[in-house]
């Protein structure tokens, strides 16, 4: 039997939802992650400081008796931000960084950011006070092809940014090509970018061929399998630039199975028993630390957990629930497709 300790890792893109869906899924992220990036995008999202104290709130009351987890919060940012607000954000503690959602870019993005030039004032801002952007990173415009809508971000948004605003510090958020692979692991300290589970796993034949699997189905999409293999390449790499945010997001099967399904991928139960497997195929489970556990703490300039978690690789592969229940309907746990051994034990 085959055993890694590591770190107790963290989460730095996480989804929970709000009242009873919240209250489902979040033992299931609390169990074996100390800390978490929560996204803002409610119904209606999470627009002030008052507004994230108020969620905050509502994720610590909904804890599992015992459990020891810290929800780090941030804003969403729309063009009416205001950015005394956001450098009182920063300034409390609660906020550690702010989302940038392209309007119409993802699960209630409506709200988000359609002239960028518009908040400049607020991202100004951030960077006087160190506060970072998370981006989500496409275009949506509709004549760019939806494979096509991360890279010209990259090229038409994010790095005209940067070039304005040097000192703002930035996560490029999932990312899912060898263009944002080449172009976080060419910047400075300024630029991270998180890799999600599912998007090392898959690939976009997973979702479409031979049927389609709406429980694949994730914004950003999966890319090609080039694609997918430098987010191996550089999860696997131990390059501080790169670490881990699930982007683990609940929908409920009646969501995600109908005429027009919604994005995401429910992670939070197996990601770290899927990541080991990852890495010990590619001969890397010795930097499976550096990408859950250590690389978010230095980017985010936070210390790394004291707490320690540790995997087990068993001959026969232990089970997962297939679906976790909630008050609305069931949630599908993401399925790789492929026999995993490895376990989180006490």
């Amino acid at each position: 039997m085959q055993q890694i300790t590591i770190r107790r890792p963290d989460d730095w893109h996480l989804h929970l939802r709000d009242g009873a869906m919240l209250r489902a899924v979040l033992p299931e992220t609390a169990r074996d992650f100390a800390r978490a990036i929560i996204m803002p995008n409610l119904v209606p999202p999470v627009v002030t400081l008052a507004d994230t104290v108020g969620y905050r709130d509502r994720i610590l009351a909904a804890l599992p008796k015992g459990a020891v987890f810290e929800p780090l919060m941030t804003l969403y940012l729309t063009e009416d931000t205001d950015p005394a607000d956001v450098a009182a954000a920063a300034a409390s503690g609660v906020v550690k960084a702010v989302k940038l959602y392209p309007a119409g870019a993802t699960t209630n993005s409506h709200g988000g950011v359609r002239d960028l030039t518009r908040v400049l004032p607020v991202l100004e801002k951030m960077a006087e006070v160190g506060l970072p952007l998370c981006v989500h990173g496409e275009v949506t415009t509709p004549e760019v092809d939806i494979f096509d809508r991360e890279a010209v971000f990259i090229d038409t948004v994010l790095d005209p940014l940067r070039r304005r605003l040097p000192g703002l510090r930035v996560v490029m958020e999932h990312i899912t090509t060898e263009e944002g692979v080449a172009y976080a692991s060419s910047a400075g300290p300024t630029l991270g970018a998180t890799i999600t589970t599912h998007h090392l796993i898959l690939n976009r034949n997973h979702i479409l061929a031979g049927g389609i699997r709406p429980h694949y189905y994730c914004l950003p999409v999966a890319k090609r399998e080039k694609h997918r293999l430098a987010l191996r390449a550089a999860a696997t790499s131990g390059n501080p630039q790169f670490f881990l945010g699930t982007d683990s997001a609940p929908h409920t099967d009646a969501l995600k199975e109908q005429a027009c399904g919604c994005a995401g991928c429910f992670t939070a139960t197996n990601t770290m028993p899927l990541l080991a497997h990852v890495f010990e195929e590619d001969g890397a489970l010795d930097r499976l630390e550096a990408f859950t556990s250590l690389n978010g703490p230095a980017f985010y300039r936070l210390p790394v957990n004291q707490t320690t978690l540790r995997l087990v690789k068993h001959a026969t592969p232990p089970p997962f629930p297939d679906k976790i229940v909630t008050e609305a309907g069931p949630v599908t746990v993401f399925n790789p497709g492929f026999p995993v051994h490895w376990r989180v034990e006490a």
